[in-house]
């Protein structure tokens, strides 16, 4: 069991009124860390996977809900976006049922968003889980450990039943890949073309650290713009990349419009890949480490609140930034360097920014993806 971040967090909400929604992708550990705050109390665990739940719950009468729930002061709700209907029930609950404290679960925030965001305005707390971060990693087995666990990280990323399945990492993927990239989100989304989706996973898999352009992967796959664009929201829904935005505010010749999409795990861009060679024979080592700190960077921004935004830069003139930061109105820019390099960064940016710049290697990244309360980056 890893203590996560958001555990004491959402400790502090219990019991005020509202419930509490837990989202992320499968088997990143909602299950277990609702079960973890939930240790010791009498509560109802109801599994929306089971067909018997699901017909329990569909539009019952608020007599019905009282029946359900029993003496139970807590109720556990297990994957709900599975339930038509179900933010009316979680409302009549949160309404009618002052005294009981109500957690739902689901593995995409589109379908979960759909059915309890009218019905539960002003009624719920949201968290998002992700695998599991870096800071949490160093937790459970110590710095020393973790600091030797870094290229295995890099290969085979961070969901927990990787991470607890030494020796059967590419197994435990495989699994992961098929069942819920394959199943779950076609059967959760309007997506009918499951080889379409593996070629776009694999294409964007490629693409990780580089520019995507919509208009070249609809040429690639054969399917319209709108149809790229359709599948992309999808799997950011689903929690299996994420985006980043180009900066641009008044330097001239900035690129203003483009895209960068990063996986949350670098796992499972290895699995979409089929490449689990050592860092030493890979090609693609720079791209493992930018995706691995844009993830973790990312979890830490999002666990801890700091309304951070992020952003890529870069001008006509192929001047770059992997990393542009902006949090209550300062601009921090950051440089991701495997080992470490005399790299400089483009002073324009710098004096029209008046940024603040970093180098992330090997040597200083617990510093970056460990975020404490100051979140200014150091000179380099």
């Amino acid at each position: 069991m890893f203590e996560r971040t958001i555990q004491s967090r959402i400790i502090e909400k219990m019991y005020r009124g509202k419930a509490i929604i837990l989202v992320g992708a499968r088997q990143v550990g909602k299950t277990t860390l609702i079960k973890e705050i939930l240790k010791g109390q009498k509560f109802l665990f109801l599994d929306a996977d089971d067909p018997s739940t699901r017909n329990l719950l569909q539009q019952p009468t608020t007599e019905q809900i009282r029946t359900i729930i029993g003496e139970n002061k807590c109720i556990f709700l297990d994957e709900a976006q599975r339930i038509p209907g179900i933010g009316l029930t979680l409302k009549i609950i949160t309404d009618q049922f002052k005294n009981v404290q109500v957690f739902a679960s689901g593995s995409s925030s589109f379908e979960l968003g759909n059915v309890l965001n009218e019905p539960l305005t002003g009624r719920k707390w949201e968290y998002e889980l992700f695998p599991i971060s870096w800071e949490e990693y160093e937790h459970k087995i110590g710095v020393i450990k973790s600091e030797q666990q870094i290229e295995n990280r890099l290969l085979y990323g961070m969901y927990p039943e990787v991470i607890n399945n030494q020796g059967d990492e590419r197994e435990t993927l495989k699994n992961l890949v098929n069942s819920y990239l394959y199943r779950d989100l076609l059967s959760f989304s309007e997506i009918r073309k499951p080889e379409v989706l593996e070629k776009l996973l694999q294409a964007l898999a490629l693409q990780v650290g580089s520019e995507v352009n919509y208009n070249e992967l609809s040429n690639l796959l054969g399917i319209n713009k709108i149809t790229v664009q359709k599948y992309i929201d999808v799997l950011m829904q689903g929690y299996i990349i994420f985006k980043l935005n180009s900066f641009s505010r008044n330097v001239r010749n900035e690129i203003k419009q483009n895209r960068k999409i990063y996986f949350y795990d670098n796992g499972i861009r290895n699995m979409l890949l089929g490449n689990f060679n050592p860092l030493d024979l890979r090609a693609d080592k720079g791209a493992l480490w930018e995706n691995f700190l844009m993830a973790e960077r990312r979890k830490q921004h999002l666990y801890k609140d700091t309304f951070a935004k992020m952003y890529f830069w870069r001008t006509k003139q192929q001047q770059e930034i992997d990393l542009v930061e902006e949090v209550n109105g300062e601009i921090s820019a950051y440089e991701f360097k495997w080992k470490r390099k005399n790299t400089k960064f483009p002073q324009r940016f710098i004096d029209a920014y008046r940024a603040n710049v970093m180098i992330v290697d090997r040597e200083n990244f617990r510093s970056f993806v460990t975020i404490q309360t100051d979140l200014s980056a150091i000179p380099s």
